[in-house]
């Protein structure tokens, strides 16, 4: 069943209203070198400082193997790359790579070139380390993905088979298309060519990883929106092989028939999640933590950035959450890092998660357009 794509764009125009409704008065009111850092809690031994003030609508996050931090955006349409020249775990240098791209969200880097995933085509900056003051202007290595804006914003990342993963969210909230691009997870080759699906039934992932050890894809997947404060959950999913399918837009969470497209389906012979998260709250970027700075029950665990609900009449998220495995068992979710949201007001909206090489994890906020450092010390 397709949904028509009037009705679809009528549902998009009416939730970016809705969602300029809820942050506008929070937009211009918080000035970056006024962060509320000592509102931030974490467990004991850890500790937060800011990184950079100055990236606005800082998002998606890759740190490359010569230490530049390269950031996408998704409203302003800016690259950034920042780098530490003198090792005091602040960005002193943030250089402009790009400006006006279509919501440049992805950001991943391979063989010292930068690919940036605009709505529908995929960019690559050769040699972008030797012209950070000067970019060379990009080559289009793709330009077959749909043009919706709604979900339209991308996250990629280079897979262990070498491979550009890019997911495509579906153009709406709840909809059934024909194109079976919609609501998956792709992969392409460095150079664009041979676009494959790997997993379907994906509503909208924005942060993935491979697990260190078995190799699985993880990623998290936003839940829709209108049946509640409390449903359905959003998701944490693994993929253990290519063509798997997760259930939307016929099942949530595992167990919940969607009252619109359920009818006919049975969530059994789905993926379930390996872990429902809290409802509404746009889990997005994570990582497999592999550093050694962390105690080591962190190691080969997951960090998740839950972005913060806009629709709920109690929010919930806007904190870094920490996901426990036993082998591929989720065996724990609680709370890391949370503060950033006070009295039902956010002053902040965590994206995504990246580890230096010392072990310390950044963390990206684009409300309040700044990336924060987190450390570890036992002393």
């Amino acid at each position: 069943m397709k949904m028509n794509r009037f009705r679809r764009t009528v549902s998009a125009q009416i939730t970016m209203v809705l969602l300029g409704l809820f942050f506008f008065p929070f937009l211009n009111g918080l000035s970056a070198k006024s962060l509320p850092l000592h509102t931030l809690k974490l467990p004991d031994g850890f500790s937060i400082e800011v990184y950079s003030d100055n990236v606005p609508n800082a998002r998606s996050m890759i740190l490359s193997g010569k230490g530049t931090l390269f950031v996408g955006t998704r409203r302003r349409g800016y690259v950034y790359a920042l780098r530490d020249e003198d090792g005091d775990y602040i960005a002193e240098k943030v250089y402009t790579i790009a400006e006006g791209l279509n919501m440049p969200n992805g950001v991943a880097v391979k063989d010292g070139n930068l690919y940036v995933a605009e709505v529908n085509r995929v960019l690559r900056f050769d040699d972008i380390e030797k012209h950070l003051a000067d970019p060379p202007e990009p080559v289009v290595i793709y330009d077959g993905y749909p043009s919706d804006s709604h979900h339209g914003w991308k996250f990629i990342r280079f897979g262990p088979d070498g491979r550009l993963y890019i997911q495509v969210g579906a153009p709406c909230n709840i909809c059934d298309e024909e194109n079976e691009v919609y609501g998956s997870i792709t992969s392409l080759k460095p150079d664009g060519s041979d676009m494959k699906i790997y997993a379907r039934g994906v509503r909208n992932s924005v942060g993935f990883d491979w697990h260190p050890v078995t190799g699985d894809l993880w990623f998290t997947d936003n839940g829709r929106d209108w049946l509640g404060d409390d449903l359905p959950p959003d998701e944490l999913n693994r993929a253990s092989e290519p063509g798997q399918h997760f259930g939307f837009p016929y099942c949530h969470g595992g167990e919940i028939l969607d009252p619109e497209f359920g009818s006919g389906h049975d969530c059994a012979d789905y993926e379930a999640p390996a872990r429902k998260l809290a409802p509404h709250v746009a889990a997005i970027g994570m990582r497999f933590y592999t550093g050694k700075m962390f105690p080591k029950e962190y190691r080969n665990q997951i960090f998740i950035a839950e972005h913060g609900s806009w629709n709920r009449s109690v929010p919930l998220g806007y904190r870094i959450m920490f996901v426990e495995l036993d082998g591929n068992d989720v065996t724990g979710y609680k709370i890391f890092a949370e503060g950033w949201l006070q009295k039902d007001k956010p002053w902040g909206r965590p994206v995504d998660v990246e580890a230096l090489p010392d072990g310390s994890l950044l963390i990206s906020d684009d409300h309040a357009g700044a990336i924060y450092r987190v450390s570890y010390s036992n002393r």
